[in-house]
């Protein structure tokens, strides 16, 4: 039982099995881990390139909202997820250039400043979005080569790796279930652009463990190795993280969709070759958003952040609101009327909570709904629109309702209790503010039109001290007497 859970409204029913959608068998499956009522996690994190835009930070959210339900459901979480700070390259199929060192060279600094600077904004954003950080060992892939190298080594000790010119590969026809995650046609595939990539290797799906360096790249991060000096290759991080971390099986390994054909199928097909035991026992990835029915892209000039949603005047949790009203296994279509209502939505939800009594107690049909719909492979949509409902039900009294909107809140993160609706505070006029607070007030918006959230944020922080909230709204910034 988790340390914490008699802090929790204790509910008077009976949690139902949780049940998840197993990309591997292609089916909803009973969760029963590996050992009891502990869970060991392990989510695919940000390559620390760029700001992450809204269709990677789902991931995030769908970790969390599983995260926080295990707890509900009183399992011991250990999770674990890395951050891609070298290796990854341009392109999946082991070519092109190192990710962090392109932008390095474009920006004239360090490797290893870039990798900060934007895993920095990234756990920003996880803050801001309710992610509780303390709760995940992140693990920067430079903090595990000698672990890489050793795992590499293994495979090459049990002839499952091979060296050319480039680097180091594995051979995956030595591996006789290579693709089976997501069903993979290996066969159809090799009319594709991986087939041409290196001619060097030994099988088209073949993929590098280690890549050498190259004179004419002048990198940044490079090691010492048996085979030369380079960088490991993208895919061997996750598993060689792992099996430090959380040991050579696990219960439950996350990512978005795009990951199945080639790094997830990578990843068993590493661990498996080096074990010989079935490395995750379930595999839950999350469904692409889309812009304008469009797959986000840079080149297509669609891509939108965090902090493009703060500076529209919209809560962070706006976003994690609408996350939740779609499935995770479900496409979503982004567009600002989507947050726009996803922000009244919570807003609406957030002033019901605090007009409500306190002193209830969680109604149990309710919660019987609420859970049953959670455990259905994660139906956030289901159970908020439960959500609505419970608060609509005249039958329900007010401090019940309060009661059981604090028990679905420890699974949605919407952060009902710390909230502070703009009904509840007294919005002034900037014209009748004093002095000194229409000057911090003027000071911060320039900073957030010159894109220097720092010093915005500092800035609120002062008016918060002088007793003032400041809100970004469309027609401007809106500020309140606390």
């Amino acid at each position: 039982m988790s340390l914490f859970s008699f802090f929790r409204p204790t509910p008077k029913v009976t949690l139902p099995p949780l049940r998840f959608y197993n990309t591997m068998s292609r089916e909803i499956e009973i969760f029963e881990p590996i050992l009891l009522r502990n869970v060991k996690m392990y989510n695919c994190g940000p390559t620390v390139y760029d700001e992450q835009h809204i269709g990677n930070l789902r991931g995030a959210i769908l970790a969390n909202t599983l995260r926080r339900t295990l707890e509900v459901w009183n399992y011991r979480v250990k999770h674990v997820s890395n951050i891609t700070d070298v290796g990854h390259l341009v392109s999946d199929s082991d070519e092109g250039e190192d990710k962090i060192e392109a932008r390095a060279k474009k920006e004239g600094v360090s490797a290893q400043k870039i990798a900060e600077e934007y895993t920095d904004v990234f756990f920003k954003d996880l803050d801001m979005l309710g992610i509780d950080r303390s709760k995940i060992i992140f693990s920067p892939a430079t903090e595990y080569i000698p672990e890489q190298i050793a795992l590499v080594k293994t495979l090459e000790e049990k002839s499952y790796a091979y060296k050319i010119s480039d680097g180091v590969y594995f051979d995956t026809s030595k591996f006789k279930e290579y693709g089976r995650l997501g069903n993979v046609d290996l066969a159809g595939e090799k009319a594709g652009a991986r087939v041409e990539e290196n001619k060097e290797k030994k099988n088209p799906h073949d993929f590098a463990l280690w890549k050498f360096s190259k004179l004419e790249e002048k990198r940044q991060q490079e090691w010492a190795s048996p085979w030369g000096a380079g960088f490991p290759g993208w895919h061997i991080e996750c598993t060689a993280m792992i099996f430090k971390l959380l040991g050579k099986q696990i219960d439950i390994h996350m990512g978005g969709i795009d990951l199945i054909p080639i790094h997830h199928n990578n990843e068993i097909a590493q661990a498996e070759a080096a074990t010989g035991k079935t490395f995750v026992k379930y595999w839950v990835h999350n469904e692409f958003i889309t812009i304008e029915s469009k797959k986000i892209s840079k080149s297509l000039g669609n891509t939108i952040y965090l902090h493009q949603i703060i500076d529209r005047g919209y809560s962070p949790r706006s976003l994690r609101y609408w996350y939740l009203a779609g499935h995770y296994r479900s496409p979503m279509n982004f567009s600002w009327e989507g947050i726009e209502g996803a922000s009244q939505a919570l807003s609406r939800l957030t002033r019901t909570f605090f007009e409500l009594p306190k002193s209830g107690t969680p109604d149990e049909a309710f919660l019987k709904d609420f859970y049953e719909a959670i455990a259905n492979d994660l139906d956030t949509p289901r159970a908020l629109a439960r959500v609505w409902e419970l608060i609509k039900d005249p039958a329900v009294s007010p401090a019940a309702k309060r009661a059981s909107l604090l028990v679905a809140d420890q699974i949605f993160g919407l952060g009902l209790a710390d909230a502070r609706p703009s009904a509840h505070i007294q919005v002034v006029e900037q014209s009748d503010l004093p002095g000194p607070i229409q000057t911090l007030v003027k000071e911060r918006e320039a900073a957030r039109k010159n894109k220097d959230f720092a010093k915005a944020d500092e800035l609120r922080k002062k008016l918060e001290e002088s007793g003032y909230e400041i809100k970004d709204t469309q027609d401007g910034p809106e500020v309140a007497k606390k």
